[in-house]
């Protein structure tokens, strides 16, 4: 069972969240990566991860989606925010320990919950992530590939006035992410329902990458004391694999995987995801 969606409200903030499942069942909240609304977590995906006994949770993340937005380029909000902001959703919905899967930068938030609000994450599901937020990587990390970079390079801005060029825009970043065969129609179908649901995506485009990034927290790791299950793509540009091998090794007992795509999701790994996620 889906619901319609539903607004948390706190400390003036509104949060746009929905649920898959049966609310007695444990829960799983899904924190998408950085500029992506739940949108990033289809309904596919997220009804099959309820199939399996979850009471699963997404939400748009401040700046994305229907939640609220600050002015593009003026970012009011940390990542230390936007992860109280996951909390408040399990606040929002009344529980109080969730499975907490995270992909990219919404790997980030959950490393923090994990080591902030220990008593709210029951296990963790950290999916192409790494163990440091937006900036240079470490210096025993591998930087984003040439290609991704040229990528960048070439990439204008789109007439945010026109939806249908921002869906373009958004696709084509998928795939500069995305390793061989690039799902087009499945990152089109998301990018479509982004722009039609969001308020504005330049604010999500333009803010959460130069949002305050917090303090480090990449040798606190340690501390992690929850199940933990690394899946990261052996072919990722934005990170690529060593990042996830360095965070295996940071949080002591995590287990990894690689899967055969780049920085996505596309759904031919969805099951694979699914299992590993239902494995903790």
């Amino acid at each position: 069972m889906n619901t319609l969606e539903r607004t948390v409200e706190i400390n003036g903030i509104e949060l746009c969240t929905q649920t898959f499942g049966e609310p007695e069942n444990p829960a799983a909240l899904l924190v998408a990566g950085t500029s992506c609304s739940m949108d990033w977590w289809t309904p596919t995906f997220c009804t099959a991860l309820a199939g399996k006994g979850f009471f699963v949770l997404r939400f748009d993340q401040r700046d994305t989606g229907r939640s609220s937005r600050d002015e593009p380029g003026h970012p009011t909000y940390s990542l230390t925010d936007l992860t109280l902001d996951a909390v408040h959703v399990l606040d929002g919905y009344g529980i109080d320990r969730a499975h907490w899967i995270g992909f990219s930068q919404g790997g980030w938030v959950s490393q923090l919950a994990a080591l902030d609000h220990p008593d709210r994450v029951a296990a963790l599901t950290l999916i192409s992530t790494r163990p440091t937020s937006h900036g240079p990587a470490d210096s025993d990390l591998p930087e984003v590939t040439t290609e991704l970079l040229a990528a960048w390079e070439q990439t204008g801005e789109p007439d945010w006035d026109q939806p249908s060029a921002v869906v373009d825009y958004l696709v084509e970043s998928e795939r500069s992410l995305a390793a061989n065969p690039f799902d087009e129609q499945a990152a089109r179908d998301i990018c479509s329902s982004c722009v039609t649901r969001s308020i504005d995506v330049r604010s999500a485009v333009t803010n959460h990458p130069i949002a305050d990034q917090g303090p480090r927290w990449r040798g606190r790791l340690g501390e992690i004391a929850v199940p933990t299950v690394i899946l990261h793509g052996d072919h990722d540009p934005l990170f690529p694999p060593p990042n996830a091998t360095a965070l295996a090794a940071e949080i002591l007992g995590s287990r990894i995987q690689f899967l055969p795509v780049g920085h996505e999701l596309p759904p031919r790994i969805h099951s694979l995801v699914i299992d590993a996620i239902s494995s903790l």
